[in-house]
């Protein structure tokens, strides 16, 4: 199995948000030349991620999107499943599934059990890891932060 961008960059998109912003808004173009990735596909998966009720917007000259919840509160299994709706290995293991029935050993196969654990446990391990986490880790490896020009005042 592998994860599509929307899922890798989406990750990316809000783990920048987190780290760089916190729950200020933040607009797409600074996200997009901090992570390179291109602003319109942004726009794209911030729109599931939208309707997942992850992000928020604000319009205006100080507007740009948010994170809806705060980043301890956000797993990567939320960003995953919001992106590729849903994460699964093997299709005959997918509960949500209407073509279960496809496969002609279905609740008779060894290996069906081992597809079910590994997306347990990968279900499992996306879900205990937040943003909050990817900061901390940031942290850890000496990552900058960027400070937003739009909210500093000189006098």
């Amino acid at each position: 199995m592998k994860l599509s961008t929307k899922s890798r960059y989406g990750l990316r998109a809000l783990f920048d948000m987190a780290y760089h912003s916190g729950t200020l808004p933040v607009q797409v173009k600074d996200i997009s030349r901090r992570q390179n990735i291109s602003p319109r596909y942004l726009e794209q998966i911030f729109q599931n991620l939208k309707k997942s009720g992850l992000l928020g917007s604000k319009r205006g000259p100080q507007g740009g999107y948010f994170l809806a919840k705060k980043p301890e509160q956000i797993s990567v299994k939320d960003i995953v499943q919001s992106a590729e709706g849903g994460i699964c290995l093997v299709e005959c293991t997918d509960p949500a599934s209407k073509d279960k029935k496809s496969c002609e050993f279905d609740c008779q196969c060894v290996t069906q059990t081992i597809w079910a654990e590994a997306n347990k446990r990968l279900n499992d391990y996306f879900d205990s890891v937040t943003l909050k986490d990817l900061c901390e880790r940031a942290k850890e490896m000496g990552i900058e932060k960027e400070l937003d020009h739009r909210f500093m005042y000189f006098i």
